[in-house]
């Protein structure tokens, strides 16, 4: 019952981030990055958490079978605004990225909060900055990214991790400027999508291995 609390606010959370994004944010784009990068404050959630399991299958997992639901993909056909904007599955490795971190590294709450943020804030930010105001464009790999997209990964990766040092820690490392170079070299180098998975369970590793 300790995780009630905890696992109803994260549902509660989306619930009106869903609402806002499919409701009042008529750009399909700008709607589906501010559910990206907002559902990341769950970060400040997860030291509630009692249970990994409850964490893992009851607060993540379910979002995997939610948006793999109303993905492209999906048998069922459910419409949705923010599903059509960007990669058809990039919400189902979002979801995908968050379970297996909140169990691998359930006692290391911070440690996910890092993998989550980059996820959401970095990357939410680099694709949003990137599709309105990115000018310079590069290719890795044969995928586009923008020198304006990658900047803003970088930085919002800073502010990011320092909101969750502080918040976990009390205090801010200089190890977030290496961390937010190495979630926006991962970002630059790897196909679109996908990010969503390499981003996240990358960075929270390096920050588990120097933390």
């Amino acid at each position: 019952m300790s995780d009630l609390i905890p696992l109803i606010s994260v549902y509660g959370y989306v619930a009106i981030l869903l609402l806002i994004s499919e409701n009042l944010i008529k750009n399909e784009v700008v709607s589906r990055k501010f559910l990206h990068i907002m559902v990341g404050n769950i970060a400040f959630i997860l030291p509630f958490f009692e249970s990994r399991f409850v964490m893992a299958f009851l607060a993540a997992f379910p979002f995997v079978i939610l948006t793999f639901l109303i993905s492209p993909y999906s048998p069922v056909k459910l419409t949705s605004r923010t599903s059509v904007a960007g990669h058809g599955l990039g919400l189902v490795y979002y979801s995908i990225a968050w379970t297996v971190l909140a169990y691998a590294f359930f006692d290391r709450p911070d440690v996910i909060a890092v993998g989550i943020m980059a996820m959401s804030y970095g990357d939410g930010f680099a694709s949003l900055v990137g599709w309105k105001y990115g000018r310079r464009k590069y290719r890795i790999f044969g995928d586009e990214k923008s020198v304006e997209g990658s900047i803003a990964m970088f930085l919002s990766c800073i502010a990011a991790f320092s909101a969750v040092y502080l918040y976990y820690h009390g205090s801010v490392s200089l190890s977030l400027i290496s961390l937010a170079a190495f979630a926006t070299l991962v970002e630059a180098i790897t196909p679109k999508g996908l990010d969503n998975l390499s981003i996240s369970i990358l960075t929270a590793v390096l920050y588990f291995w120097i933390a």
